[in-house]
């Protein structure tokens, strides 16, 4: 399998890794330049090399995914590596005599966001969004909502899911750690009890990345005495943002409201 479509798999199983890329050889050394390899948590795809080589840029690489995962801002860096007998080394002595300079670029996971309610709003959230570099995810329970959406999506730039269930609440399991959540059916039914499975799992997991509620400042107020009813505590519901969107864009227009949506995603991401 070449490095592109095991970064492709890497990037479905939304897993980040960095990319090695032996940029420049001097003198003899065990690859080419371009020989490039994809480094996980887990799991080391491709060789640059061997050795200490490779084992030293595994080391670094995995030190800069932990970097990431903390929230640390991470940029491409170059690793110089000499390759003979009198340079300090870690994991073997290779002796090959040239030197080689790796290149370590981090790949992240794309931003996730789940859209339950494919109306007005969500139709053109799914025009927006599906123009960035992301996973995004648009349930309804209506099967014309649904096509509707799919047909508006077609060849854009995200990697776009969409799903038809008459019980929209038992996809919330199914959601990737850190989506971003937006609840908008077209039933205050449907949103109560999405909104029930999603502090649900955050009360279990707290792996969700936000979750936004549509709507008044009056249909929050009924659904906090609901969740509060169903055993959520004030700072369990609190975890949902309703209203949602930028607070000084008004408008009620289903385009103004998605750009409002979205611009707060991104600021977010």
């Amino acid at each position: 399998m070449s490095w592109v479509a095991d970064a492709a798999d890497l990037r479905a199983r939304r897993v980040p890794s960095i990319l090695v890329t032996l940029v420049a050889r001097r003198g003899h050394a065990p690859r080419e330049a371009g020989a490039k390899m994809l480094v996980a948590a887990s799991e080391v795809l491709g060789s640059v090399g061997g050795g200490n080589l490779e084992a030293g840029a595994v080391d670094r690489a995995r030190e800069i995914l932990a970097d990431a995962s903390a929230g640390e801002t991470v940029a491409p860096e170059f690793l110089d590596f000499a390759l003979n007998d009198r340079v300090p080394y870690d994991h073997g002595r290779q002796c090959c005599g040239g030197e080689v300079t790796v290149l370590l670029e981090h790949l992240p996971v794309v931003p996730a966001v789940a859209v339950f309610g494919s109306g007005h709003v969500g139709l053109e959230l799914a025009r927006i969004l599906s123009r960035q570099d992301a996973e995004l995810w648009f349930c309804d329970s209506r099967p014309d909502q649904v096509a509707a959406v799919a047909a508006e999506v077609a060849d854009c730039p995200a990697t776009v899911h969409t799903v038809h269930s008459m019980l929209p609440e038992s996809v919330v399991a199914d959601l990737p750690a850190g989506t971003h959540v937006l609840v908008m059916t077209h039933d205050h039914g449907e949103d109560l009890h999405l909104c029930e499975a999603l502090l649900t799992r955050l009360r279990e997991t707290d792996d969700l990345g936000s979750v936004g509620l549509i709507g008044s400042s009056a249909k929050w107020a009924r659904f906090r005495t609901k969740l509060a009813d169903a055993g959520f505590s004030a700072e369990e519901i609190a975890r949902i943002t309703c209203p949602i969107g930028l607070p000084d864009l008004g408008g009620r227009h289903p385009a103004t409201i998605a750009v409002s949506v979205s611009a707060q995603l991104l600021q977010r991401w």
